[in-house]
């Protein structure tokens, strides 16, 4: 074991402890998946990553660096609030991208591209996996699991660009708030659910911010059912569902995390053929890690 840079970053936030944490290791050479997973299971933190330099095959491709992301219990390929944050760190350590204003992540899905977007970065959102219509006895089976009525779901599709995601849409941000899923039923399943501050396929303005959608996703965590405060890879999945299907304006903001005391803003924008998903993060911890 020795001394590691370290950073606990909080993200789709400007302000600290209202967004969603992420642990970043700085120089994770030399560890193995067994450490990074043990690591990740410990800070009891939804997500952890590593950053390393970029593989010949990504360097060739112009990646700047390489990160893993695990959560506890298993790497992803990819997930939005640890390339978010990973990218954020990178840079306050002092990270130099090789392009002017782009930075390109390396990970287990292939090249992620990231922009400055005033104090925010964004990610261009990667192609989904999986997208069309959830099965009706899938779409019977979040209702139930969500308690509320099958008709309360206006529309669905399958939202997966490496999670597994299903996402719901649901008539109202109040109708997303009130869910008290059964962890029983949805024990099994990663949900993403929205719902438009106004009414289907008409984005109002919420009073104050100007907040298009609140969004709730819930996945299988270690101890059951677990809700994540802002999800990047969720949100990126809907606005690619969402604005293809013109339920959401080319640019929007949906806030997530509201039900957890927590306040993550995720910016969407469309920008010809790619869609770019965006936020801010603000470094809590800073220091070195044993590792």
């Amino acid at each position: 074991m020795r001394q590691r840079p370290f950073k606990q970053v909080d993200v789709f936030t400007q302000q600290p402890y209202l967004g969603n944490p992420l642990a970043v290791v700085l120089d994770g050479s030399d560890l193995s998946t067994a450490q990074m997973q043990h690591f990740t299971n410990w800070t009891n933190l939804s997500e952890a990553t590593f950053l390393l330099p970029p593989t010949d095959a990504g360097r060739a491709a112009g990646a700047d660096y390489r990160v893993r992301i695990f959560c506890p219990g298993r790497e992803l390929p990819f997930a939005g609030h640890p390339t978010l944050g990973s990218c954020h760190a990178w840079l306050e350590a002092g990270g130099q991208p090789r392009s002017d204003g782009q930075v390109v992540q390396e990970c287990a899905l292939g090249l992620i591209t990231l922009r400055r977007d005033g104090d925010r970065l964004a990610f261009a959102a990667p192609p989904l996996l999986k997208s069309g219509p959830l099965a009706e006895e899938d779409v019977a089976l979040i209702a139930r699991g969500l308690r509320i009525e099958r008709s309360d779901i206006v529309a669905h599709a399958w939202c997966d660009n490496g999670p597994n995601w299903r996402g719901v849409m649901l008539a109202s941000a109040e109708q997303v708030l009130a869910l008290q899923p059964d962890s029983a039923i949805l024990g099994q399943l990663d949900i993403g659910v929205v719902g438009p501050h106004g009414k289907v396929g008409v984005i109002g303005a919420h009073a104050d911010e100007g907040i298009a959608f609140e969004v709730r996703a819930f996945f299988p965590g270690n101890n059951g059912l677990a809700e994540d405060p802002v999800t990047g890879s969720l949100n990126a999945a809907l606005a690619q569902w969402l604005i293809g299907a013109h339920l959401a304006p080319p640019s929007y903001v949906a806030s997530q995390g509201t039900a957890m005391g927590r306040a993550g803003r995720v910016h969407v924008h469309q920008d010809g053929e790619r869609i770019w998903v965006g936020g801010g993060s603000v470094t809590c911890v800073n220091g070195e890690v044993l590792l």
